[in-house]
């Protein structure tokens, strides 16, 4: 079995939510902890968490689980990039491959991450490296890239994170759908959450 870890980005600015969204009160806890719990929950190891100008705060609010490991990225204001190579050199010589999470996308169920785990699992051996969800039309997270990428996606830049290295290696790109856009939803404006808030509140039992 392939050892497979977490990296978890939730070092952004939050520029258009206003404040520090990964904290954001979700179903009884902290937006970030969704991403981390599903980690865990599914076995992966380390689990990373990459945090910027709240790291301590992450590390307080995860302190109830020793299998997080809370880093920090002094470059987090240059962009999403800077958080993934934090993780990456952090999993380097550790794992086989790496799940990538965002820390704002509270719906993504267990379901999809077994399926990734499983999809590259049964296609490494011809060649797959990196497996991502695509909801209903749309690409999404977490992707899990194989360690030989590891390298490259040390050398991004900006804010894309990994998008360039998914783009260049597209055939070795494995593609798992599923119909649910809504697992896709990720929290970035006041808006965006008074939404999900009442989407939870008005959700059948």
């Amino acid at each position: 079995m392939p050892r497979i870890g977490a990296i978890i980005l939730a070092a952004g600015l939050s520029r258009r939510m206003g404040e520090a969204k990964q904290f954001l009160p979700v179903n009884g806890k902290p937006l970030f902890r969704h991403a981390v719990d599903r980690a865990i929950v599914n076995g992966l190891s380390p689990v990373l968490l990459i945090g910027g100008e709240h790291v301590e705060r992450l590390r307080q609010l995860t302190g109830d689980e020793p299998r997080v490991e809370v880093l920090v990225n002094p470059s987090y204001a240059t962009g999403m990039a800077s958080s993934l190579r934090t993780g990456i050199e952090a999993a380097a010589g550790r794992v086989d491959a790496a799940l990538v999470f965002l820390a704002d996308q509270p719906y993504v169920p267990n379901e999809v991450v077994q399926a990734l785990i499983r999809t590259y699992e049964e296609n490494w051996k011809r060649g797959i490296r990196i497996v991502r969800p695509v909801y209903g039309e749309a690409a999404g997270h977490p992707v899990l890239f194989d360690a030989s990428l590891f390298g490259e996606l040390a050398r991004v830049a900006g804010d894309r994170g990994g998008k360039e290295v998914v783009e260049k290696y597209k055939a070795q790109t494995q593609n798992v759908p599923f119909s649910c856009a809504r697992w896709n939803l990720d929290i970035d404006t006041p808006e965006e959450y008074r939404q999900l808030q009442q989407a939870i509140r008005h959700r059948p039992e």
